[in-house]
Order: structure tokens, then sequence, then C-alpha cells
């Protein structure tokens, strides 16, 4: 035939060469980080602006303008004299003309230190379409920490997994910025490595032992130790933001807060949430808080299919089957996820944080232009 066919196999090689043109515009592979691809952010620092949006407490004089008079480099207002004012801040000028003594107001310039605290647990290596979101969450960070540099802050924060974490203390210029970038590669890597190797010899070993009751058992009891052991590793990790976060920072929380989602109904569980609340809330009362959920679409809504098929799903621990192709188990998932996702927000919400949703379906790039008013609201 003289015109091309849109069958499902040309639509789905369109999508890959789209993947693949997208993966290739931003140097990544998706699935891993390296320094190059940070570094390229470097020039794409207009994509943001970190300007303050709440009063600035800091004790450090610096780039910001307090909302609070006193002795600083940037003039605010004339006043009459009052007993106790320095006076060589008098305004002779104003004084002459009126009459009356007038003295000069200026406003304090103050340091604002921007720290990033970036998930790189399991549940953020995983993406459907175009990135993981740890690769995401990787070069949202990058591009917060060459705004910061080029504003003249200070850059530090916590790089964190379910098993590990590295504080940096904030730095200054691209020392800071070079500092946080390495410690994203290095854990980012050493997760990738070490969540993958384990799965690959896990699957190995139940398909060796798949008639061996016993060890299956075996191995789930392993792995729900496991989970038990690092299910708190997201509200300890706050208490270290709300440990180094001094007032006035700037504080970036880039997760997909999993942690916040989980719906099992158990104290323990209730406790964790509840106490990385309480830690965000405190953080929030004295330093501008902003939370980047960074999703995958599949976490969403499941993909549409033509066909009904059954696929299963696991998130390395349960493993689940769901229908594909099927309205009604659709629609019952949608709305799960949206329920979770609405209460998850709400809780951020009421501890006083703004929220960022990003996916890992699109590049960052791409979003930030589309959703600018996110950022400068």
């Amino acid at each position: 035939m003289w015109f091309k066919q849109n069958t499902p196999a040309s639509r789905s090689t369109d999508a890959l060469e789209t993947c693949q043109a997208q993966l290739a515009s931003i140097h990544s592979n998706g699935v891993q980080i390296s320094m190059p691809e940070l570094l390229n952010y470097q020039n794409k620092t207009a994509l943001i602006d970190l300007a303050a949006r709440k009063n600035i407490k800091g004790q450090m004089s610096g780039n910001y303008l307090s909302r609070s008079k006193g002795r600083g480099m940037e003039f605010d207002e004339v006043r009459h004299y009052q007993t106790g004012d320095d006076i060589r801040a008098i305004d002779w000028r104003v004084t002459a003309r009126t009459g009356k003594t007038h003295t000069k107001l200026f406003r304090e310039e103050l340091e604002r230190p921007v720290l990033i605290a970036t998930d790189l647990s399991a549940s953020m290596h995983f993406g459907s379409q175009l990135l993981f979101k740890s690769v995401q969450a990787a070069h949202l960070a990058a591009l917060v920490a060459w705004h910061a540099k080029k504003r003249g802050d200070r850059l530090g924060g916590i790089v964190f997994n379910q098993h590990q974490h590295v504080e940096l203390k904030p730095r200054s210029r691209k020392e800071g910025v070079l500092h946080y970038l390495h410690a994203l590669s290095t854990l980012h890597s050493k997760q990738h490595q070490t969540q993958y190797k384990s799965q690959s010899q896990s699957q190995a070993k139940a398909q060796h032992q798949n008639d061996s009751q016993q060890a299956s058992q075996s191995t789930n009891d392993s792995s729900d130790s496991n989970h038990n052991s690092t299910r708190n590793f997201f509200s300890e990790n706050c208490a270290r933001i709300r440990q180094i976060a001094k007032p006035g920072a700037l504080v970036y929380l880039i997760t997909d807060a999993q942690q916040l989602k989980v719906t099992e109904e158990t104290a323990a569980e209730n406790a964790h949430q509840q106490d990385a609340l309480r830690h965000l809330t405190q953080i929030s009362q004295h330093c501008e808080l902003v939370v980047c959920l960074v999703n995958d679409p599949i976490e969403q809504a499941l993909p549409k299919s033509s066909l009904k098929m059954n696929v299963a799903f696991t998130d390395g621990n349960q493993r689940q089957q769901l229908t594909l192709g099927d309205k009604s188990t659709a629609l019952d998932y949608q709305t799960q996820a949206d329920k979770i996702q609405q209460q998850c927000q709400l809780a951020l919400t009421k501890v006083g944080a703004r929220i960022i949703n990003l996916s890992s379906a699109q590049t960052l790039e791409q979003q930030l232009k589309e959703g600018e008013q996110l950022w400068r609201k």
C-alpha cells in the first residue's frame, strides 16, 4: 500500500525512538547516573528560581534581604530619629529639608544555605517508561545544586537509601556542588549494584529450589526481617535533616515518599510515619521546606491494553497479579492510587511543605518548562 500503516508495531518503534532521543538529549541511559549528565545541568539553572518565599532568619550576612530592619547594605526607608539610633545613620539631607532629624534604615542581608535531601532507596530504583525515579531525583538535585551555586548560596544536605546515608555540611562555590554530586553518583551506583545483584540471586535461587517449600519459607522470612530492619530509614533521615537545617535554610526533600504511603495498619508503620511528619513539621517551622515527589506513571494507573492479560507485579518482597485490559480492575487501581497520593500530599501540606510533583516519564527540562509556575509562585 502507498501509505504507512499505523500498526501497534510501528507505534512501538516510534515510541522507542522518541525515548532514545530524549535520553540522548540528557546524556543518560535512564537507569544509572554519571557525572557528565549531572554536570550538564550547570547550563540549565534558568529553569528554576530559588528566591526566598518565607522570612529569612539566618545569623550570617549574605545575599538575601531580611524582612526585619537593621544595619545592612540595602537601604530601606527614612524615619524620624529615635533615642538610641546610631548618629552615623542620620540622613542630613532630609533633616535639613524638613527641619527635623531623620535617620536611615537598612535591610539586613542574611545568608541562606541550601540543603538537598535525596532519597535513593530501593523504591526509587524503578521506572516503567523513560527514567528510573532515582535518576530523575539525581537530575533535580543537580539542577538545584548548580542554581544555588550561581546565586552564591552554600550547599549541603544528605544523600540516603534504606541502608546508609552521606551527610554533607554546607560548602560554598563549586566545591560544594561537586562534593554533593559525587555523593549522589557513588551512593546511587552502590544501591543499584546491591539491589539488582541481590534480586538476580534471589530469582536464581527461587528457580533452583522451587520444589522446596522450606527453602521458600526461609527466603520469605529473611526478606521480612530485612524489611522490618530498614522500614524506619525515612523517619531517621528526616531527623538528620532537621539536625543540620539551621533557621532560614532552604530545604529540598526529593523522594517518592513511599514510606508515607504505606497502607499497612500496624502500630509500627504508623509510628514511623508520624515520626517523619513530626520532623518535617519542625523543619518547616524555621526553614523553607519544598518536597519534590517523584512518581512513575504505573504508580498512578495501569498500562492500557487492547487484550486481557494477567501480569505479575512485585516490590522485591511481595508479588501480586493484576489483569490488564479489564476496565473494572483499571478503575479500582487508579482510584486506590489517587486516594493514597492525595492522603500523602495532604499530610505534607499540613506540615507546612510546598509540594512539587514530577514524573519519571518525561525529562526534567520538559516538565519544568511546562509547569514553570510551580517554581515561581
